[in-house]
């Protein structure tokens, strides 16, 4: 009975692991026959060689239960399978359509769709990887035989072996500059293979990664920079030889959690975005709204704190510019109120603090284009009493106060006028935004403010030659006066000659960094105002950028001011 002798292995244990490691937590999608819930052993195995911990999600589609799941897990592993449902496709059934298993066809298209949307990271395993492509609008054939005039041809190797599930069967073919690529390090892997289904249009969200010699694709992978991939081989049964793919996924959890851990310990705030400007649409905040952004929804989903919201003013406006922004003001006065429970406009610091305290979000008010004082100064004190932090002098143009960057130098910098709104602005305590401003303008108004004057949505025209981007001598001079430069996503000022992604705006933070030093850096996404890029296409991805910072080895204290403690402490002078 030495064997059983229970007091000896809590000993061991407890000499071993007086206190245990975090791993992270890996959610692995059951199958289900027989009314049972059920996983092969070499899924959870192959997670904890990993250094995972595996946990069985079981096939239930209760959205609450779901999203419950999903705020406990660092990463989803959608395991393999029987076929799915052709209607979920709109599609009619084939007469070469096998079992289909009713029980897990929603419930893992629901838990893949919301966990996309949190940034989760996937590894899609033969009916996972099917999964993915039917969850994010790609396409699933129901039969390989039925291919012709997709994106790969009919097959004409044998894609469901008789051999056993350990052996590889056949090779495919990894393309460059891919996930699975950099896993690898290889042209041409040898893997099993047990189906008869395939993707055979990624979709939107991916690319394709692998395919086998006859044209069929053998792996997915997110093209937006998500850790998202898909292979529709069952590298659990492969040993060694397919544990990196599991390697891959328990770091990308791990990585993922510390973001997260990251973002509830820190204030997340985005400086500038111009939803406002969607609000005649009929936008709803406190839905996931495909027409706009930044909204309730994806504030959660990206663990976004805060957000400063634009009244944008544009050039041409002929109506009253001063009531338009008021009734911005006024519009998101009432968005908070019907929302209580979940958002509250913020004026301070303190109020940000307290309401990152009650799990609640925030609003700050902002106003693009000074044309909404209509020449009349006594309107800074008056927005000033409505919570407004800061006025972006000018837009696209020139205006009273000032000349722009896409204007016709009508002052040569700052006009008489707009020194004195400057000044009121200094004693009312609203931040001065350069953002949009001539060169001349810039450092006329360094030199007007006798407080940090801020760039609230700007990057660098040393790394993309765009008037709206400022110069390393304006950042220096930026830095010089305790001011920030807040990159934006806008594509425009990012890149010129190819998309630019997530990758492109940690380009120009870091260049910002050298420049300008750590302290005077932010995220100013300018979102729905053209703003966003693959990777941050919106605020449900934001936690996208803390888990760049993070992968570069960045502080938790350097991420926190990047992420609005530089632009805090300008604003507020703390």
């Amino acid at each position: 009975m030495e064997n059983f002798n229970l007091q000896q292995y809590f000993e061991k244990v407890y000499s071993k692991y007086p206190e245990a490691e975090r791993r992270p937590m890996v959610g692995i999608t059951a199958n289900f026959a027989d009314g049972n819930a059920t996983l092969r052993n070499h899924y959870y195995e192959q997670i904890v060689k990993a250094g995972g911990v595996p946990v069985l999600i079981p096939p239930v589609d209760d959205v609450d239960t779901i999203v419950n799941t999903l705020d406990n897990i660092d990463a989803l592993l959608l395991s393999g399978g029987g076929d799915y449902n052709p209607l979920w496709a709109g599609e009619e059934p084939s007469s070469l359509l096998h079992n289909i298993n009713p029980q897990r066809d929603l419930p893992e298209l629901l838990i893949t769709r919301l966990a996309y949307n949190r940034q989760i990271p996937m590894l899609g395993i033969c009916r996972g990887c099917q999964t993915l492509a039917m969850a994010l609008d790609g396409h699933v054939a129901q039969d390989l035989s039925e291919r012709e005039g997709k994106e790969t041809s009919v097959a004409t190797l044998k894609h469901s072996q008789d051999a056993p599930q350990q052996e590889a069967t056949h090779s495919v073919s990894i393309l460059p500059q891919t996930i699975l690529h950099t896993i690898y390090s290889k042209e041409s892997i040898a893997v099993n293979s047990f189906h008869h289904q395939a993707v055979d249009a990624a979709g939107p969200h991916f690319r394709i990664s692998a395919k086998a010699k006859d044209g069929v694709i053998e792996a997915i992978e997110s093209s937006e920079h998500h850790a998202i991939l898909g292979v529709q081989w069952h590298p659990e049964w492969l040993g060694s030889e397919g544990l990196p793919l599991f390697q891959w996924l328990v770091n990308e959890a791990r990585l993922f959690n510390k973001a997260k851990a990251v973002h509830r310990s820190i204030l997340t705030l985005d400086t500038h975005c111009d939803t406002p400007m969607l609000f005649p649409q009929g936008i709803n905040f406190a839905v996931r709204d495909n027409r706009i952004l930044v909204d309730l929804h994806k504030m959660t989903d990206g663990r976004q704190d805060a957000v400063t919201m634009a009244a944008y003013i544009p050039q041409n406006y002929e109506d009253s510019a001063f009531e338009y922004a008021d009734s911005i003001f006024n519009k998101l006065d009432t968005i908070i109120a019907d929302n209580h429970d979940y958002i509250r406009h913020a004026r301070t610091i303190a109020d940000l603090y307290e309401n990152k305290r009650k799990g609640v979000h925030s609003i700050m008010y902002a106003i693009e284009n000074g044309k909404a004082l209509e020449h009349d100064i006594r309107r800074v004190e008056y927005f000033a009493k409505r919570g407004i932090v800061y006025i972006t002098l000018c837009h696209n143009g020139d205006n009273d106060l000032c000349d722009s960057a896409r204007g016709s130098a009508t002052w040569g910098g700052v006009s008489d006028f707009g020194a004195d709104v400057i000044r009121e602005m200094n004693r009312c305590g609203i931040a001065v935004d350069l953002s949009h401003a001539a060169e001349s303008t810039f450092y006329d108004a360094l030199q007007i403010s006798s407080r940090p004057v801020v760039c609230s949505h700007s990057s660098c025209r040393s790394l993309c030659d765009h008037p709206r981007n400022l110069t390393d001598d304006q950042m220096r001079a930026l830095a010089q006066k305790d001011g920030v430069c807040q990159i934006t996503l806008y594509p425009g000022f990012l890149k010129t000659d190819s998309e630019a992604s997530i990758l492109d705006v940690v380009k120009h933070l870091e260049h910002a960094i050298n420049i300008m030093g750590i302290d005077h850096v932010g995220i100013g996404t300018d979102f729905d105002g053209d703003g966003g890029v693959p990777g941050m296409a919106d605020t449900s991805e934001n936690i996208n950028f803390t888990i760049q910072l993070l992968r570069r080895r960045y502080s938790e204290e350097d991420i926190a001011k990047i992420w609005g403690g530089n632009w805090l402490r300008t604003i507020f002078r703390v």
